[in-house]
């Protein structure tokens, strides 16, 4: 039983649930840190918590492996409630973006050590550490210090360390932020392709939204310690619930009433995505007519940054509005889309997300 403060609540988890959150809260004096989160993720999924710095989400990922005890609230995993275990008496385990390999250790015996310390003998535990290599496809560096292996390398060694032991569930402390874009690109592939192959509960926190989308089957994001989004990648992206969503996952133009009732001829704010913006030349003819279903309005091209696989454009409205345009390069348009051109933006209104008016 929980010998925390505050009943939680009592809805009970669907079955198949690998991590059950009842009414969880942290608070560090007067902070608080997490703040009543309610959470079911089920068996085999890949759940990421995203969120900035300050979220809540680490502290949510903390309480879950016991290295935090709840202020309020419990914690369940397979429906058993682990709320004041210790971390040792919890069927989880977690990987670190600092991997905390041991230096004077061989590769092998690093990932036998979570083994050696459960009693294994030795031939056992070896040959389990060689198996878990090779899942993530280091079993030729088994004889290596984590000193002579690159970063990648490394932190495949840690996730071999932690599968090692079959946990139920694995938890992921933004455990690619140290490594260079192409490898965490790279890590990201073999992340997923593992967690499928192993069929293990992965719960993965990140602040990079691109990660969070590429890699989840839902993710949940964090604010104030509250969660103000949970959903598919899809519909995290597509469907934002808030201002806050909108605009912390990826990019969004907000449009305020008064800019929507300007251009969009309806009151409301609403978001419209970068990508959903079509830029054409001067001549052809703006129009805030809504009733086409296609909004179009002139204006000028204040910067044209080239990212390689396509333009970031920023553009000025006649009407004052600023938008951000993202496009898919070609030459053409690396020619023809300069800082100072007069251009026309058009965007479907299908495209447009409602949001609620922000609270005063």
């Amino acid at each position: 039983m929980s010998t925390i403060d505050e009943p939680a609540s009592d809805r009970t988890a669907p079955p198949g649930t690998a991590i059950s959150l009842r009414g969880l809260s942290k608070h560090f004096g007067d902070v608080r840190a997490v703040d009543e989160v309610d959470l079911d993720i089920a068996d085999g999924e890949f759940f990421s918590m995203l969120g900035p710095s300050g979220s809540g989400k680490t502290t949510v990922l903390r309480l879950i492996a016991g290295f935090e005890q709840a202020t309020a609230g419990t914690i369940e995993l397979a429906g058993e409630d682990v709320t004041s275990r210790a971390p040792f008496d919890r069927d989880v385990n977690t990987v670190f973006q600092d991997y905390a390999l041991f230096p004077h250790m061989s590769v092998l015996d690093n990932v036998a050590y979570g083994l050696r310390v459960r009693g294994v003998k030795k031939a056992e535990r070896r040959r389990q550490a060689a198996e878990a290599l090779g899942t993530v496809q280091l079993a030729h560096l088994g004889d290596r210090r984590p000193g002579q292996l690159s970063g990648g390398q490394r932190q495949r060694v840690a996730l071999a360390r932690s599968i090692v032991v079959r946990p139920k569930v694995l938890l992921l402390d933004e455990p690619l932020g140290a490594l260079d874009l192409k490898l965490r690109e790279q890590m990201q592939v073999e992340l997923k392709q593992l967690q499928r192959d192993l069929g293990i509960t992965f719960v993965f926190v990140t602040h990079d939204q691109e990660e969070a989308l590429t890699l989840s089957d839902r993710v949940a994001v964090f604010s104030e310690g509250k969660i103000v989004h949970l959903g598919s990648p899809q519909e995290i992206y597509e469907q934002p619930t808030s201002e806050y969503v909108a605009s912390f996952v990826g990019t969004s133009n907000i449009f305020d009433s008064a800019t929507s009732q300007r251009l969009l001829g309806r009151p409301g704010t609403h978001a419209l995505r970068p990508e959903k913006i079509a830029i054409g030349p001067e001549a052809s003819t703006g129009s805030t007519d809504a009733s086409t279903g296609v909004i179009s309005a002139p204006g000028v091209i204040t910067e044209s940054i080239y990212l390689g696989s396509g333009h970031r454009l920023h553009v000025l409205l006649d009407d004052g509005t600023r938008l951000v345009v993202l496009e898919q390069s070609t030459g053409a348009q690396a020619q023809k889309e300069q800082r100072g051109e007069k251009v026309v933006a058009s965007w479907s209104l299908d495209d447009l997300v409602p949001l609620p008016e922000p609270t005063p």
